[in-house]
């Protein structure tokens, strides 16, 4: 296996040839002359049986084999310069690179996540915001915090909690409306999200009512939502964990009596194969605390 693995110095000196499209900018940029420049390209193309480049006078551009090449090759080399990076600002810890939804990572995450630090001083945490299902394949990260029942390959999953959402809307707005019941609800204005196209169908339907939900002005994020439903925009559907201190404060007031549950939870999930990543272990045992915590509190009131 060893004689099969090219050497790096090789795999570096391919990537930089490959994104300058020139062996003598490449030597420039790696402190080399353009002559061991391409040695080391030809070195590397005898390694594998397969041409890289295609030569043309003073040119050379990528054959369509080493294109497939590079892009394999620079998520591998972005992988150890992160590896070594880390280690050298955090040798006795790590960084764990996480994927979060925004008003998850914004409203629950963001203010616990000081705490998980202090008990793990070493570890770094690098937060990438998405609003997509996350691709553990094409991007760098040890975890993703997701929501829905989605079944992803080769991984694990860590439930976290249950959501549920109350229809809420600003004290002004709400006085005018004369809500007695949920069909006044299905009259009234409703903001949508679009990532959750049927949440106010199902809503409706789990308080006793089958309705043909019209359509409405639509947001990409939870919290912008809330903004324009708190400006008297229209009802929103939120989840409780969202509004909680909008609620208290009375920039938003429930519009019905009792919140329901959602359409789905949000999962902590990793893939298989970064399970035993030490970063990865602290924050799942501290997360996993925090959610027992809060389910002994649940239980106890």
């Amino acid at each position: 296996m060893a004689r099969r693995l090219p050497q790096t110095s090789l795999l570096e000196t391919f990537e930089a040839a490959a994104r300058r499209s020139s062996f003598t900018l490449a030597a420039g940029d790696l402190n080399m002359t353009q002559g061991a420049v391409s040695r080391q390209i030809r070195a590397l193309e005898e390694h594998l049986g397969v041409e890289l480049f295609i030569r043309r006078r003073q040119r050379v551009v990528l054959s369509p084999a080493g294109a497939a090449y590079l892009e394999e090759i620079g998520k591998a080399l972005s992988i150890i310069r992160m590896a070594s990076t880390a280690l050298q600002v955090n040798p006795d810890g790590g960084v764990l690179n996480l994927g979060i939804l925004p008003t998850f990572g914004t409203r629950w995450l963001a203010p616990r996540l000081p705490e998980f630090l202090q008990r793990n001083p070493g570890i770094t945490v690098n937060l990438t915001t998405k609003l997509r299902p996350f691709d553990f394949a094409g991007e760098l990260l040890d975890a993703a915090i997701h929501f829905g029942a989605d079944d992803w390959p080769d991984t694990e999953r860590l439930h976290l909690i249950d959501e549920t959402v109350i229809p809420a809307c600003s004290p002004d707005f709400l006085a005018g409306l004369n809500i007695g019941s949920v069909e006044d609800i299905a009259d009234a204005p409703l903001l949508h999200l679009a990532t959750r196209p049927q949440a106010w169908k199902a809503w409706f339907a789990v308080n006793g009512l089958e309705v043909d939900v019209p359509p409405g002005t639509t947001f990409d994020q939870f919290a912008t939502m809330a903004q324009a439903a708190a400006h008297g925009l229209g009802l929103a559907l939120l989840p409780e964990f969202l509004i909680e201190e909008e609620l208290k404060s009375g920039t938003l007031s429930a519009v019905w009596d009792q919140a329901n549950q959602s359409i789905g939870s949000y999962s902590l999930i990793w893939p298989i194969a970064r399970r035993n990543h030490p970063p990865l272990r602290h924050f799942q045992q501290w997360i996993s605390g925090i959610v027992n915590e809060k389910e002994q509190d649940s239980g106890h009131s």
